[in-house]
């Protein structure tokens, strides 16, 4: 009976129709969530590419190796992850079919840019990881001419 009665009230108060050019609101968007993740990508490929593995025969430093390394790698690929969810919104979300009239290269920088995500999880290659953080500066270049802006390309290391 309850239930019959708030399906009445609903009913009769319908909420207004609402539009909205985007998921969100304006200034939800920003392309520095990916240069974080795509920072850290770089960062965890140089150290895989610095650990050195231990001597044969020491079992705890073999341990201390490969409990490192096994680290080192899921956090590249958790953040290579990231990079990639982080641009397929700016790319499906934030970017509309106008914006192709002043970035004919937009779906294929982000295409190319999720591939190279893709990349970075399957392999320790620092060149990829470098093409990827280019990728993403691409982006953010592209993300705030669409807003008439002119923000610095900044990193953290």
């Amino acid at each position: 009976m309850l239930r019959s009665a708030l399906n009445a009230i609903v009913c009769a108060l319908p909420a207004p129709v609402v539009e909205a050019h985007c998921d969100g609101p304006c200034g939800v968007y920003d392309p520095a969530s990916a240069r974080v993740a795509a920072e850290a990508v770089l960062s965890m490929t140089k150290k895989l590419k610095a650990l050195e593995a231990p001597a044969a025969g020491n079992a705890a430093a073999l341990a201390t190796y490969n409990n490192t390394f096994s680290r080192f790698v899921a956090i590249k690929e958790e953040e290579a992850q990231k990079t990639k969810k982080e641009l397929l919104i700016l790319w499906t979300d934030y970017f509309k079919p106008d914006h192709l009239a002043t970035f004919p290269d937009l779906h294929d920088t982000f295409w190319k840019a999720a591939k190279l995500c893709s990349a970075c999880k399957v392999h320790i290659d620092q060149g990829k990881a470098e093409e990827l953080m280019a990728a993403v500066e691409k982006i953010h270049g592209m993300f705030w001419q669409s807003k008439g802006r002119n923000d610095a390309w900044v990193t953290a290391s």
